[in-house]
C-alpha cells in the first residue's frame, strides 16, 4: 500500500495581469485535490478560468489554525494541496505560515511554485538601491501607531518596502514625509501589472503632493519603496552607541556593556564590541 504523504504546494498567483500565472502554476493547480485560498470569492474566478475542479477552502487569519489541522489530515492521507493568496506569493503579508509549519511538523513535503510578488515587482522598477531591503508589510492603520512605526524605521539604512491601501495612502505619505523627511527618495507603485499602473519616483514630499492633487492616484493597491537612511545617519548612530558603550564599560564586562549599548542606541552590537 502506498503510504506517501501528500505535498503542500505554495503557489504564487497574479497580482493583476492574469497572463502572469505560470504554466507550472496552472499544472499544479490542475492536479491537486484541494486549494486553500484566503478569499474563496476572489480566487474562484481565477481557478474557473484555469479549469481547476478541486474544492476551494477558505484559509485566513481567523481560521488558519483550525483549517491547518484539517488540511494536514488530507496531506497525511496522500492528497496534494495548493495554498494560494488573493494575489501574489502566499505568506508575504498574507496568512499561511501556520499551515506551512504544521505541514512540515507532520513530515509532509512543502514546495514553492514561484511567481508574482508586489513587493519585489515594485522594488524592481523603483530605481532605488535593491541590494539590501526590509519588507514591513502594511503600516498600522491608526495614525499614532503608524507614526511610531515610521519613527522606529527612520534610522534604517536598508531600502524600506511597505504596502498601503487606498483609504490611507494620503495620510501615510504625509506621515512618511513628517517622520522620514520629505526629501527622502522614494517610489510609489500603484496597481502594478493592471490597466492603470503608475510608478511615481520622486522625493516623498513630491509624491505626496502629486497623490493629494490627483484623486485617480488615490485609487487601487499601493507599494511604497523608500530609500534607507544615508550613511551619515548610520555613522551618527554608531558614534552614539560607542559613547554609551564607553560609559557602560566602566561598570560592566565588555560583552554585557556592548549588548546594553546596542539596545539603548540601536547601533550594531558587534560593531561596538569590535570597536
Amino acid at each position: 500500500m502506498d503510504t506517501r504523504a501528500g505535498r503542500l504546494w505554495v503557489v504564487a498567483t497574479p497580482i493583476g495581469n492574469l497572463g502572469d500565472l505560470s504554466p507550472r502554476a496552472r499544472e499544479v493547480l490542475a492536479q491537486v485535490a484541494l486549494v486553500a485560498a484566503e478569499d474563496t470569492r476572489h480566487s474562484a474566478p481565477l481557478l474557473a478560468q484555469c479549469g481547476v475542479q478541486a474544492p476551494l477552502w477558505a484559509l485566513h487569519e481567523h481560521n488558519e489554525q483550525a483549517q491547518a489541522a484539517r488540511i494536514v489530515a488530507r496531506l497525511r492521507a496522500g492528497e496534494d494541496v495548493a495554498l494560494i493568496s488573493d494575489a501574489g506569493t502566499p505568506l508575504v503579508s498574507d496568512p499561511g505560515y501556520r499551515l506551512v509549519r504544521a505541514a512540515r511538523e507532520a513530515g509532509c513535503e512543502v514546495s514553492p511554485v514561484p511567481g508574482p510578488c508586489a513587493a519585489i515587482a515594485a522594488l524592481s522598477v523603483a530605481g532605488i538601491a535593491s541590494d539590501r531591503f526590509v519588507f514591513e508589510g502594511f503600516l498600522p492603520a491608526r495614525a499614532a501607531a503608524r507614526r511610531e512605526r515610521l519613527q522606529a524605521l527612520a534610522g534604517e539604512t536598508r531600502t524600506l518596502i511597505v504596502y498601503e491601501s487606498s483609504h490611507r495612502i494620503v495620510e501615510a505619505l504625509a506621515d512618511a514625509c513628517a517622520v522620514l523627511g520629505g526629501g527622502r527618495e522614494a517610489a510609489l507603485a500603484r496597481e502594478l501589472t493592471k490597466r492603470f499602473e503608475t510608478v511615481i519616483a520622486a522625493p516623498l514630499d513630491q509624491i505626496h503632493a502629486r497623490v493629494l492633487a490627483d484623486s485617480d492616484q488615490q485609487r487601487g493597491e499601493f507599494v511604497l519603496v523608500v530609500a534607507g537612511a544615508d550613511g551619515g545617519d548610520e555613522a551618527a548612530l554608531l558614534a552614539e552607541g560607542r559613547r554609551v558603550f564607553a560609559l557602560l564599560r566602566e561598570e560592566l564586562p565588555p560583552a554585557r556593556a556592548a549588548r546594553l549599548a546596542a539596545a539603548i542606541s540601536g547601533a550594531p552590537r558587534k560593531a561596538l564590541y569590535a570597536g
